[in-house]
């Protein structure tokens, strides 16, 4: 008798890929405008990176100017390496994102049991739909939100909270001491809500016999989000964080250049890789340096997701991300 394996395996070679395609072509063909803006939006610019190891002037057109600028080798680099911003935004960055990597996972599986656990089910949609909101608001909006209660001058903290206790007004905008918990603030309470609806959809699909079978055993409701409801969730909790993982040396630049308004004496703890590519770039139009800072980000980055995915898949293979 032959096995199940054995004859999947002859079916898979006996077409190949074009047999695949002319017996799908209609998936094949749903699937060609994702494919094309795939390709346009992430893989051409790819060519780009050329520019790191260039010493980049302009020539006419893009690329012109790409081709006759003279190769630098990693000269770039060096000089990206060289200056003392390239460790402290370094630093700014993994921590930040350490931070929200641990925050953002602890904090909305919470919500989102707390959510799931209210016996009144209007309610929780009315909960979920208010924590939901802020993630539509662009970064922009809220740096004024942030402005309106940080004024030193008329800012709701200062004139409503601190003045009003006795205490002398703060100016929130030259202290950087205060700033990783604001930004901490701002960032959590932003995707918070987008991520505990993450959860409570993968609670959703949870098989309620589970829930039947513990309650007839006596299980408290407790002990059913303790033995059921979070080991029911590690596999997104896994997918998720291995994700957050993958983007450990990108910022939300939204965050770190809007709500501290740019202000260079916060840059200590505020300046990030991005704001820092992006100032390179602004100020003294040195796309080469520019480049290589986004390029060392890159490769940085996607080595982190391959090792924090190689450690989970060591741990349990069937949770890792590939």
């Amino acid at each position: 008798m032959v096995s199940s394996t054995a004859l999947a395996k002859k079916r898979g070679s006996s077409g190949g890929f074009f047999k695949e395609l002319k017996d799908n072509w209609a998936l094949f063909a749903m699937l060609l405008p994702g494919l094309i803006v795939l390709l346009i939006n992430n893989y051409l610019p790819m060519f780009g990176v050329v520019i790191a190891f260039k010493r980049y002037r302009f020539h006419g057109d893009f690329f012109t100017s790409l081709i006759k600028s003279d190769w630098v080798g990693f000269k770039n680099f060096t000089f990206f390496f060289n200056t003392p911003q390239a460790f402290e935004v370094t630093r700014n960055t993994i921590l930040y994102n350490l931070v929200f990597i641990v925050l953002g996972l602890i904090i909305p599986v919470f919500l989102a049991i707390g959510l799931n656990e209210l016996l009144n089910k209007r309610l929780a949609k009315l909960y979920q739909s208010i924590m939901f909101l802020p993630y539509f608001l662009s970064w922009v909006v809220v740096s004024y939100l942030a402005y309106s209660f940080l004024s030193m001058e008329n800012g709701y903290v200062n004139r409503s909270i601190i003045t009003a206790l006795g205490g002398a007004k703060v100016n929130w905008y030259a202290e950087p001491k205060y700033w990783p918990f604001i930004l901490t603030f701002f960032q959590l309470w932003k995707y918070t809500g987008y991520n505990a609806v993450v959860y409570l959809a993968a609670i959703a699909g949870i098989d309620s016999e589970y829930y039947e079978a513990a309650a007839i055993d006596g299980a408290t409701r407790w002990q059913q989000i303790r033995h059921i409801t979070v080991p029911m969730l590690q596999p997104i909790m896994i997918i998720m964080t291995l994700l957050a993982v993958g983007r450990i040396f990108n910022a939300d630049f939204g965050l770190f250049f809007n709500v501290p308004k740019d202000s260079g004496t916060l840059y200590s703890v505020t300046d990030v890789i991005d704001t820092y590519v992006f100032r390179a770039l602004r100020n003294s139009n040195s796309v080469g340096m520019a480049a290589a800072a986004g390029f060392y980000q890159a490769v940085v980055g996607c080595i982190t997701v391959f090792t924090a995915n190689y450690i989970v898949k060591k741990i349990d293979s069937d949770r890792s991300l590939f």
